[in-house]
């Protein structure tokens, strides 16, 4: 079924470089990781910043709401996992964690768990009911580990996406992965999950400037999505729309049909490089992090008019 989409500027914060957005699943909230190695909290409706912390001097890569405990979980490239309440702003814990850059961090939706993937190319599950411990490794990626997502349909199973051009899927009681799957030319950025008539799939980006749609199922490409004109950076399947984002160091981010796979808008922000998008469910709103601040737009797919604004 064909749409139109209708794509509205809400808040734009310029800033320096934002390597992570997280939006809050119930506060008019925004967490953004920037590369100095601060974590700060916007509130998207007053347009201000509630709360900020220096937590590192290294690039915080990864920064996620853990709401039901009130804390903020960052992850920096000194291999440091950190953790705030962010309702009195104290730390709770700090650990090492990895051997090199920690890429990602996923919150298990139900379990007291925590994923990190980095470039010391193996992913650990850390336990917050068990001191923080680190309760399982997976290895068998054979480059830096970009990004690990859980699959909605199945919480004891995620993916992950490697610059050893290959996609990995895991079960949470398997320190090896079950499924590899092989078709980008380059290293893979980013990864996720989504459902597209009853079936499910599994979205990528990846440096030889293409996403691709997998049935991971029957391990075959289903759709390369081509335009880019740089490495795709990180993807995103709408929770309440039939669409499929990309972004991209080209500066641009790009909404494609789920169904059809067919390029609907270019969306440019003047933010430069693209580098995080952030959702929730329930929501219109997406937020982009960039190499120039971040910006949070309201999407609509039932307007007739296609009208993509653009920061001047």
């Amino acid at each position: 079924m064909a749409f139109s989409l209708q794509i509205e500027n809400e808040f734009v914060q310029n800033s320096e470089r934002v390597k992570s957005v997280d939006l809050h699943p119930t506060e008019p909230w925004i967490l953004v990781g920037l590369y100095s190695g601060t974590i700060s909290i916007w509130n998207h409706h007053t347009k201000t910043e509630e709360k900020s912390f220096k937590i590192s001097e290294s690039p915080v890569r990864s920064a996620k709401f853990i709401a039901r405990e009130n804390w903020i979980v960052a992850a920096t490239d000194d291999q440091f996992i950190r953790v705030y309440d962010y309702q009195n702003t104290e730390k709770v814990t700090e650990f090492k964690a990895h051997k090199d850059y920690i890429r990602s961090l996923v919150i298990h939706p139900t379990l007291p768990y925590v994923i990190s993937a980095s470039d010391d190319q193996v992913l650990k599950v850390w336990d917050w009911t068990n001191g923080w411990s680190s309760i399982q490794n997976f290895e068998g990626h054979s480059h830096y580990v970009m990004q690990v997502a859980l699959n909605p349909n199945d919480e004891s199973s995620f993916a992950t996406a490697s610059l050893d051009g290959t996609l990995k899927i895991w079960k949470l009681n398997s320190s090896t992965s079950n499924l590899t799957l092989e078709g980008h030319l380059k290293g893979v950025n980013c990864v996720e999950y989504f459902t597209s008539n009853d079936k499910h799939y599994l979205l990528s980006g990846s440096d030889d400037y293409t996403a691709k749609v997998w049935d991971y199922r029957t391990k075959n490409v289903v759709q390369t999505l081509e335009g880019h004109k740089n490495n795709v950076t990180t993807v995103c399947t709408h929770p309440e729309f039939p669409i499929l984002i990309t972004a991209s160091e080209d500066n641009t981010v790009k909404i494609w049909d789920s169904v059809t796979y067919r390029l609907q808008t270019t969306l440019n922000f003047g933010l430069e490089r693209v580098w995080s998008i952030g959702y929730k469910k329930g929501s219109h709103q997406l937020a982009f992090g960039c190499d120039k601040g971040f910006i949070i737009v309201k999407i609509d797919c039932s307007s007739q008019n296609l009208r993509a604004a653009k920061q001047d």
